[in-house]
């Protein structure tokens, strides 16, 4: 059972993933949450940093697709800006938003990254569907309520994989 938190990768940063790397494993999708995956939970648009990532990632065909937990307040003038289509409210680590995010790239699994900082919702969701799950180094050291608490939970998750040899990175 716990190998459904388990990643497939894990990176530092979002700006750690290069557009090289994702055509050599034929990727032609990202599904990336928002909040502390993208940018910090409280910072209202992309950095130029980001906003350069997303174009190096676009012109090398990928598409990308924003799967957030958050209101469509909060993920459409994020997402609007930068035209980066978006699904909200979208109950991770259920599957339904993960396969709307395939279904309208119009994209097989295999073809389908899962970007996240959160092994309860947005590894889960992606591990769930049999997609690559990327862990990303949240951006901010401060979460909402109910991340608090999934990170207390995460915690207690990553130290058993340690304990038992699944984990191959440091935290």
């Amino acid at each position: 059972m716990l190998k459904h938190f388990l990643p497939d990768q894990h990176v530092q940063n979002i700006l750690d993933i290069t557009p090289e790397m994702l055509v050599e494993r034929g990727v032609k999708g990202i599904i990336t949450d928002l909040d502390n995956t993208l940018v910090e939970w409280d910072r209202p648009e992309a950095t130029p940093e980001l906003i350069e990532w997303f174009t190096s990632i676009k012109e090398k065909g990928i598409l990308i697709t924003i799967v957030s937990n958050n209101t469509q307040h909060r993920v459409k003038s994020f997402s609007d800006p930068v035209g980066i289509p978006f699904i909200y409210s979208a109950r991770k680590p259920m599957t339904k938003a993960f396969k709307r995010a395939l279904k309208d790239m119009k994209l097989k699994n295999e073809q389908v990254v899962v970007i996240g900082d959160q092994l309860l919702t947005d590894v889960l969701g992606g591990n769930r569907l049999g997609l690559h799950t990327i862990l990303v180094v949240p951006v901010a050291s401060s979460d909402g309520t109910w991340t608090r608490f999934n990170r207390k939970i995460e915690r207690i998750i990553l130290s058993w994989m340690k304990r038992k040899g699944m984990l191959h990175w440091e935290e």
